[in-house]
């Protein structure tokens, strides 16, 4: 049995998932993480992957970007392939001052411009989309002993990646601030495109949901990472996620 967007059987796909949107950076992390891998799929050249991490099932689920390809891999992989736990390892744009490039960011809490909590509760509540408290703690104890420095706190996960936000003089309120600077005051960190879908799954499903981020360019600074500077700062956050992802 297999789901219409993914060529595994049962049982090919552990319990415990990462979940990168590039198919090429699901590989990179079989190959240079996980023992005993072996590929379940690759339809739509979207490639997963199942190995070992310290003796430890894992597997890893490329998703592609945004949240309608988002939540198809991940809706499959909780109510077809079972999966408990599941682990967001991507890129991010920052908008706070305190973040740089190459930081390692975990999304305590996702803002979102989607209409999916809307839709998903008819407008009734505002409902906030939360990280798994558990794996959030662990992540940040693993990252303290692994050495890596890491921000917590709230995202905001968009819709679009070219976005303009306000009127033509990118003006949000009366009070003469974008709706940039408006996030920024309120504490979003960094701005990204999955994490809201993640944690609204999760929360419905009742399963564990993280997720954790490597600070690629900074919207407000005007600074952006090499292609393959990413691939290279991508291994702090991997780290974190397998150490956290394997702890029961």
């Amino acid at each position: 049995m297999s789901s219409p967007h993914n060529s595994a059987n049962i049982g090919d796909i552990a319990e415990r998932v990462l979940l990168p949107g590039d198919p090429v950076r699901a590989k990179f992390i079989a190959k240079n993480f996980l023992d005993d891998v072996k590929q379940y799929t690759e339809i739509r050249n979207v490639y997963g992957f199942t190995g070992k991490y310290k003796g430890v099932p894992v597997s890893i689920q490329a998703t592609g970007m945004g949240i309608p390809s988002f939540s198809i891999y991940v809706h499959e992989l909780i109510h077809v392939y079972g999966a408990k736990k599941l682990i967001r390892v991507g890129t991010c744009g920052g908008m706070h001052k305190d973040l740089n490039l190459r930081d390692v960011l975990i999304a305590q809490g996702a803002s979102t411009d989607s209409s999916i909590v809307e839709k998903t509760f008819g407008g009734a509540i505002n409902f906030s989309l939360l990280a798994n408290f558990d794996l959030l703690c662990k992540a940040v104890a693993n990252a303290k002993n692994l050495n890596i420095p890491v921000k917590v706190g709230n995202v905001i996960c968009t819709d679009r990646f070219y976005n303009d936000y306000g009127d033509k003089d990118g003006v949000y309120s009366s009070n003469g601030m974008t709706l940039d600077e408006k996030m920024i005051q309120h504490g979003i960190l960094a701005v990204e495109m999955e994490s809201a879908a993640l944690y609204l799954l999760a929360a419905a499903a009742q399963v564990e949901a993280l997720a954790i981020f490597t600070v690629s360019d900074h919207i407000v600074k005007k600074e952006y990472s090499a292609a393959e500077e990413r691939e290279k700062d991508f291994n702090d956050m991997v780290k974190i996620a397998l150490e956290t992802v394997i702890q029961s």
